[in-house]
């Protein structure tokens, strides 16, 4: 099939096909951008009601600018890679004070915001902005490297232009923000990890269908190594509240709070022992133990422990831990496992 046929249909199909959601009726770059910095790693269902809630407190770029950084955590907590809820405000600040909240308008210079890769640009500045610059995300690299036939790794770092020069030749000059949605939508929602070929429109011309090699495409040989963790949390409270901290170290979940940890492979009576070597606790009491909790991170496979530690006496706070009314640690920014332990006991 030529390109400009492919195009088309594919494009008429988006317009049928589409799912309705509230950025895709808008060309304002600043709700468009804030949907694909919320759903980079993360599902549609899942980040719209992020985007609705941002959207509520956040109604333009110059509210969000002017946002603490630990309301806008609070807000995107649970939805995981907590930098882009950071380069988000970084690059809202940059956009609101220096460039006097006009938002950049071409895909070169979008991609000089904070946070912003070469997808992030080439979506905005196609959907906003009119520019014919292909997308290439997971979904576009699963779809395209089926239909076209592109059996180039997509783990090393020179596929990615192999696949946009492709791409440069079918996009649509006079519609190209609805060309890129099309190929993410048919990615995601037709042409998935398990695909639907029964439904395309596209099969008979699919280089992958015709081989038979659906599911050998994309080609992806390099493995994130997984990295294992063992966290023992201290949960002390006292009965004006718990204690907690800011996690400041380059590490998973900078900027949220957490409860004094103990990391570490150890059995419960080491923990305990070194719990009482690093926090000077007058009359202590261990009231639960639970069972370790997996916990996965894209990087990482946590397995979490939580010790109830109720204090009556004075405690010297060590390593940052302040003292939070129940209130005040529900507002506070917290990683989900956090969230998690909390649901489950009842704090909420």
């Amino acid at each position: 099939m030529e390109e400009k046929t492919f195009t088309k249909r594919l494009i008429n199909w988006y317009t049928e096909r589409k799912r309705d959601l509230p950025w895709r009726k808008t060309k304002d770059p600043y709700p468009v951008w804030l949907s694909e910095i919320i759903l980079q790693q993360t599902r549609v269902d899942q980040g719209l009601p992020y985007w609705e809630r941002f959207m509520e407190s956040f109604p333009n770029i110059h509210d969000l600018a002017n946002a603490p950084e630990e309301k806008v955590l609070r807000l995107w907590q649970g939805l995981g890679y907590y930098s882009r809820a950071r380069n988000l405000h970084a690059s809202a600040k940059h956009v609101s004070k220096d460039l006097s909240g006009v938002f950049p308008q071409s895909y070169s210079e979008i991609k000089k915001l904070k946070g912003v890769g070469p997808y992030t640009a080439a979506a905005i500045a196609s959907i906003c902005f009119g520019e014919a610059t292909p997308v290439v995300d997971g979904n576009v690299f699963r779809f395209a490297s089926r239909y076209f036939g592109i059996e180039d790794d997509i783990s090393k770092s020179g596929t990615r232009k192999i696949f946009e020069r492709k791409l440069e030749k079918a996009i649509s000059k006079k519609h190209p923000g609805a060309f890129n949605q099309a190929m993410m939508e048919f990615g995601a929602t037709v042409c998935s990890p398990k695909p639907k070929c029964e439904e395309c429109l596209f099969h008979i011309e699919c280089y992958a269908f015709r081989k038979k090699i659906q599911h050998t495409l994309p080609v992806k040989t390099g493995k994130t190594k997984v990295r294992d963790r063992h966290f023992n949390y201290m949960v002390i409270s006292t009965d004006e509240g718990y204690f907690m901290k800011e996690r400041t170290e380059k590490d998973v979940w900078n900027g949220l709070y957490d409860f004094y940890l103990i990391e570490g492979k150890l059995t419960e009576e080491s923990v305990l022992r070194q719990m009482k070597e690093k926090l000077d606790l007058n009359g202590f009491q261990v009231e639960d133990i639970t069972e370790p909790v997996l916990h996965i991170l894209s990087h990482q496979k946590i397995l979490a422990r939580f010790y109830s530690i109720k204090i009556s006496g004075d405690v010297k706070t060590p390593g940052g831990l302040k003292s939070y009314s129940v209130e005040e640690m529900l507002n506070l920014p917290k990683p989900k496992l956090i969230v998690n332990y909390l649901q489950r006991v009842g704090i909420k």
